[in-house]
């Protein structure tokens, strides 16, 4: 059960807030800053690549490390393909992952290796290989660990991870400042190596409109005119059903699910515009649809726990064309009496608008993590 009380009592809010997952989702603009100053001392801007790498294949533990892959890999398009490497194992500890090249990696791909621990042995393991087979390497992880010893030996290039002193030894995968520091020293190599385009000035207003976000959803903006925690009240007991329409917003779309999943504890389903409306609707038909039970009426508010209804959520970014599926999805929402709420990011660059989706709904994961464990 969701404690809306809480909410809207900054004090216990923070006091609820073991991780630091608030205070991360507020310092998302200076973690942007923070990252890409940490990129520049390492001599990203001074880097001159032959050219645009062949194929960007990405390696990393966590929620955090599958979110920047497949934020790069929507950012850069389909000009130099961008290939999660996913880890095999036994269990998800640092001992127990490793990671495998493609056997058609040679000297004109790109590892990026993202983690925020770098203690893996398998992360370690793979920058050697890659070494041996002329792969170049990039990494960005914590500074004196194992894994930045490796990517010295194999004369890559290390970025140190932006990291902040609350958070702990091990912060949660899905946290947001875990995301920015891992994604940002990236995005400025990218844009070096020509496979996307994310300059210093793109970057900043990445971090301003980070900064405008906190403002808009911090802990301190009471519900009713604080869009996050509106989210948050309205996924209460429901499975959200994430919908996207725009490329920036895919995406987004994901990393919200993955984000409920791993810090409220929330299964949601996510698909896109248009084909998420074939794919979920006999979701929204059966017993998940608000219609579904109309004995809940008289269900025992006290004794009995309520019954797990849909919510759409619908993450818009700018239409293609103009084309938009939208007005079918409300439509076929309203049509099973399931309700729906919408986001939409102000005007801006691609880079912008994704940063807002992302902040946005980070925000909501937070709160509805901090409201329910009350």
């Amino acid at each position: 059960m969701l404690d809306e009380s809480l909410l809207d009592t900054p004090e216990a809010l923070s006091e609820a807030d073991h991780r630091g997952l608030l205070r991360g989702a507020a310092e998302a603009g200076a973690r942007v800053r923070t990252a890409a100053r940490h990129a520049a001392e390492a001599g990203v801007g001074d880097l001159k690549p032959d050219g645009r790498p062949r194929a960007v294949l990405i390696a990393g533990p966590g929620a955090a490390a599958t979110c920047v892959a497949d934020l790069l890999g929507t950012l850069a398009g389909p000009g130099s393909p961008v290939t999660r490497l996913a880890p095999t194992g036994v269990a998800p500890a640092a001992g127990a992952l490793r990671w495998e090249l493609p056997g058609w990696v040679g000297s004109v791909d790109l590892l990026l290796i993202a983690t925020p621990d770098g203690t893996e042995p398998g992360l370690s393991l793979l920058a050697d290989a890659a070494y041996r087979r002329g792969c170049t390497v990039v990494a960005v992880a914590p500074a004196d660990t194992p894994l930045s010893e490796a990517v010295e030996g194999a004369h890559g290039f290390f970025v140190p991870l932006a990291t902040a002193p609350y958070e702990q030894d091990e912060p949660a995968a899905s946290a947001p400042g875990v995301l920015w520091a891992l994604l940002t020293p990236l995005l400025a190599l990218l844009d070096r190596t020509g496979v996307l385009t994310a300059p210093p000035d793109a970057l900043e207003k990445v971090a301003d409109r980070l900064d405008q976000i906190a403002e808009r959803c911090g802990p301190v903006v009471v519900t009713y005119s604080n869009p996050a925690k509106t989210l948050a009240a309205e996924l209460a007991d429901s499975l959200p059903v994430i919908w996207t329409e725009g490329t920036s917003a895919g995406p987004a779309g994901r990393r919200f699910a993955a984000a409920l999943a791993e810090l409220s504890g929330t299964p949601a389903v996510v698909a896109e515009l248009p084909e998420a409306l074939a794919a979920h609707s006999t979701l929204l038909a059966g017993p998940l649809a608000a219609s579904a039970d109309p004995e809940d009426f008289f269900r025992d508010r006290v004794e009995e726990p309520p019954a797990l209804h849909a919510r759409v959520v619908l993450l818009r970014d700018r239409p293609i064309g103009g084309l938009t599926a939208a007005p079918a999805a409300r439509d076929l929402a309203l049509s099973h009496d399931t309700p729906i709420s919408e986001l939409e990011p102000e005007a801006g660059g691609e880079l912008e608008t994704l940063a807002e989706l992302i902040a946005m709904t980070d925000f909501a994961a937070v709160y509805l993590a901090l409201a329910s464990r009350a």
